[in-house]
């Protein structure tokens, strides 16, 4: 098995590097990952300026890159232009800090394994709820490796992402894995002003997530309780429950507008 390992934390992020020490046992690892953190970015990707690429030497893998671009752009470049052979997997993670609910539009970790089903290959994102700076990574590591081993064998969706998300719990306080919906994840947004020492204006996005009820089949829910989340994700956006709405609006009214007749 082939797998392709990404995150947005960076290249020195000790949670790729756990999944590096816990995943080169049972398959060939291909690495590519920012120069530098690159949370927030969700999707995005580098069109207006070059993007440098820098061969990385790391023990435990087949081959690896650094690039000077988003995860996105790591997933894109690995897999239409810099490996030859076919990936049978993406990895994103570990991220340093969960991925739960709404989190996942904002979420390079996520947004890297996204891209990895965009473009023909099963992918699985993966965190470790804290932010604390001495966080061990190697049991999610393992989680990962498990889980893995499981929905491959039993045959994993290449349409759909599956996001895992651990407590930040010793082994043994953890109470299970629980397969969850997306839930709700918000933040008083706080944009602190301050001032250059020119006297310009600039602004510095902080803030908290709020406390918000659950539903209790939610990945917010059961990380919270002490669970280990897996939600897939489908990239399909569409609202099916509006489109026969809709359908019979554009009966009655919308072709009028083409038509260019009152309403």
């Amino acid at each position: 098995m082939r797998i392709l390992l990404t995150n947005d934390d960076g290249i020195s992020a000790r949670g790729i590097q756990a999944l590096v020490n816990e995943l080169n046992t049972i398959a060939e690892i291909y690495l590519i990952a920012p120069d530098h953190e690159r949370s927030g970015t969700g999707h995005s990707i580098t069109v207006f300026d070059p993007i440098k690429v820098v061969p990385a030497n790391i023990p435990g893998i087949k081959r690896g890159w650094i690039v000077g671009g988003t995860p996105v752009d790591c997933v894109k470049l690995a897999i239409s232009r810099l490996i030859e052979e076919k990936i049978d997997l993406v990895v994103s993670g570990i991220n340093h800090g969960s991925n739960l609910g709404t989190d996942v539009l904002y979420s390079g970790t996520v947004s890297a394994a996204a891209e990895g089903i965009i473009m023909g290959s099963p992918s699985i994102s993966v965190s470790l709820n804290t932010y604390r700076n001495d966080a061990d990574f190697s049991y999610a590591a393992l989680v990962t490796r498990r889980v893995l081993t499981s929905v491959m064998k039993a045959g994993i969706d290449k349409n759909t992402l599956l996001n895992i998300n651990i407590p930040m719990l010793a082994p043994d306080e953890i109470k299970g894995i629980k397969i969850t919906r997306l839930g709700t994840r918000n933040y008083n947004n706080l944009f602190e002003e301050r001032h250059d020492p020119r006297g310009n204006t600039y602004y510095w996005l902080g803030g908290r997530v709020l406390k918000e009820k659950q539903h209790d089949d939610s990945d917010v829910y059961a990380v919270e309780q002490g669970y280990i989340s897996i939600t897939p994700i489908h990239l399909d956006l569409t609202n099916y429950s509006l489109m026969e709405k809709y359908h019979e609006l554009n009966r009655n009214h919308l072709q009028a507008i083409v038509r260019r007749e009152e309403t």
